[in-house]
């Protein structure tokens, strides 16, 4: 069985960089991207900013889906700047992220071999610089109990080192907690049989609690 890859390397803020080829000038703008319903947004932004420039090519990668990217030319010929500024997404290991080059048109054309090497250069200039992070996914639990069970529920948390992100107690109390995809069976497993008083061979993925119930929480949480 392969090993489940659970997290990626992104960037953790917002960069910008320039490259210069016989007068033309390509400002590239890399962002952290994790919605396709970003993209108007900053590509408006970025048009509002640079009223004179010629071209907004981009490119963006999400996440570890290897079909949500996407590579636009807007108007320059066809694979010379998107494509390239996918490229460098793609070489420096990044997902997650969105580069918008604009240009602004110095009077001498560059030619195809030229532009795609503009478009190169003015991405693997911005990404060098962008400060990168390493992010994990995990799934969001959600566990419910009675009050008169708290300390022992707790204790249990504590016992397997597992981070509460929120806590309710009151009558009916309920914490949450994330659980990083590749520890998520083991980790329930062990939560579980610490909270039955029990060793990990007397409990399994479907043993229920009667007073402690575990559950994916689909909504946020407070």
């Amino acid at each position: 069985m392969g090993h489940l890859i659970d997290h990626y390397l992104t960037i953790r803020e917002s960069a910008v960089g320039e490259f210069k080829d016989k007068g033309s000038k390509f400002l590239a703008y890399a962002f952290p991207f994790e919605h396709e319903n970003q993209l108007n947004a900053y590509i408006s932004q970025l048009r509002s900013e640079h009223i004179k420039a010629h071209h907004f090519c981009f490119a963006y990668k999400i996440g570890l889906d290897p079909n949500r990217f996407r590579a636009n030319d807007d108007g320059e010929p066809s694979g010379s700047a998107g494509k390239p500024i996918l490229g460098q997404i793609n070489s420096h290991g990044l997902t997650s992220v969105l580069v918008v080059v604009v240009r602004y048109f110095g009077g001498t054309k560059l030619g195809v071999p030229g532009l795609i090497a503009a478009y190169k250069g003015a991405t693997s200039e911005v990404l060098a610089m962008a400060p990168t992070i390493t992010k994990v996914l995990s799934n969001t639990y959600i566990a419910r109990f009675d009050y008169e069970q708290m300390g022992h529920v707790m204790n249990a948390f504590k016992a397997c080192n597992i981070e509460l992100l929120s806590k309710v107690f009151n009558e009916d109390c309920a914490v949450t907690f994330d659980v990083r995809l590749s520890d998520e069976v083991e980790t329930l497993h062990r939560l579980r049989a610490k909270i039955l008083n029990k060793s990990l061979e007397e409990v399994h993925w479907e043993t229920e609690i009667d007073f402690c119930k575990i559950e994916i929480s689909t909504v946020p949480f407070l």
